[in-house]
C-alpha cells in the first residue's frame, strides 16, 4: 500500500513538472488607455523614471522604499534602483534603453534573482487624443515554478498597469 502511494506521488510530481514545459516560456502583458492630450503632453511623463514613479502604483505601496536615480534626468540611460521590505514592491532596477520622442520609451527591468523583463510605453495619436499602451515582456526560463507563475502575470501586472494608466490619464488631463 505504501509503495502505491509513493509511486502515485512520484507520478503526480513528474506530471506537474512535465506539464510546466507545455506552458508558454514567455509572458506578455499589455494594457491601453486613451488620454485626451497629444503625445507631446504625455511624453515627458513616460520619458522620466522620476515622473513614472509619480503615477505608477508600486512605490505608493511603500513610502519608505529606498529609491536612487542615476544617469540623465530623462531619456536613454536614465536609471532607478529601488529597495523595499514590502513584498509587492521588492527590489530591483529599471533603465531606459530606448527613447523615441513623442512615440515610445522602452526599459529594461532587473529583479535580481527573480529575473528580468522589458517594458514599453508607446504613444499612438488617435483623433484629438493619444492611445497610451503599456507592455511587459519576460522570458520565464526553464524553471517549472516560473512557468506556472507565468499564468498569473497578466492578473498581477495587468491590474497595476490599469491603475497606473488611469493615474497618468488623470495627471495629464489635469495639466500635470
Amino acid at each position: 500500500m505504501l509503495k502505491k502511494i509513493v509511486i502515485g506521488l512520484v507520478a503526480v510530481v513528474v506530471a506537474l513538472v512535465g506539464g510546466a514545459y507545455l506552458l508558454p516560456g514567455q509572458v506578455h502583458v499589455e494594457r491601453s488607455i486613451v488620454v485626451d492630450a497629444g503625445p507631446e503632453k504625455i511624453f515627458p511623463q513616460i520619458n522620466s523614471l522620476k515622473a513614472v514613479n509619480g503615477w505608477a502604483p508600486w512605490l505608493k505601496r511603500d513610502p519608505a522604499a529606498k529609491v536612487d536615480y542615476s544617469g540623465p534626468e530623462a531619456g536613454l540611460g536614465a536609471k532607478v534602483i529601488w529597495q523595499s521590505e514590502v513584498d509587492e514592491v521588492g527590489s530591483g532596477a529599471q533603465e531606459i534603453i530606448e527613447s523615441v520622442t513623442d512615440s515610445r520609451v522602452r526599459t529594461a527591468l532587473d529583479f535580481g534573482d527573480k529575473g528580468g523583463a522589458e517594458a514599453e510605453l508607446s504613444l499612438d495619436p488617435q483623433g484629438g487624443g493619444t492611445r497610451v499602451t503599456w507592455e511587459f515582456d519576460s522570458e520565464l526560463g526553464m524553471n517549472p515554478m516560473m512557468r506556472y507563475m507565468g499564468l498569473m502575470f497578466d492578473g498581477w501586472i495587468g491590474a497595476d498597469y490599469e491603475a497606473g494608466l488611469a493615474n497618468l490619464k488623470a495627471l495629464v488631463e489635469q495639466g500635470g
